[in-house]
């Protein structure tokens, strides 16, 4: 299991920024987030500076949003939609997104559904429940 460091994680964003920017080639991962932070251009001064990112407080006491989180969910949700895993996620996505009109709208209210069942296995001390996250997601369909 990949188990990147959160300095692993804001180096990756950091680092594949400059790379779009300066023309440099992606790997398909890259191309994947590259693509996620186009849609979020409001990270840009989060991105440009990785020693600033590697030092940024993200705390819930700071009242900051994280858009390293945030662009990890949506890589996340991204993989979980690719390979049905769990099973039922793709279709509850295309299901949300059609509804919505918006396939980053439902990438976001998928992202409450993740976040809420992380939480719960981190709370409970017991693995993810899958199961849930998909009734979770089609509550919202």
């Amino acid at each position: 299991m990949f188990t990147p460091s959160q300095d692993d994680v804001r180096r990756f964003f950091c680092t594949t920024y400059d790379k779009h920017h300066s023309g440099a080639i992606l790997s398909p991962l890259e191309a994947i987030a590259r693509d996620w932070i186009a849609q979020h251009p409001e990270y840009a001064n989060s991105l440009d500076d990785l020693d600033s990112a590697l030092a940024a407080d993200y705390s819930v006491e700071r009242g900051q949003s994280n858009p390293f989180l945030h662009l990890s969910m949506h890589l996340s949700i991204a993989e979980q939609v690719s390979i049905d895993q769990p099973p039922g996620i793709r279709a509850a996505f295309l299901t949300l997104a059609r509804k919505l009109d918006s396939e980053h709208e439902a990438h976001h209210q998928i992202m409450e559904c993740l976040g809420e069942m992380m939480w719960t296995a981190q709370r409970s001390g017991l693995p993810p429940d899958g199961v849930a996250y998909i009734e979770s997601v089609r509550r919202r369909c």
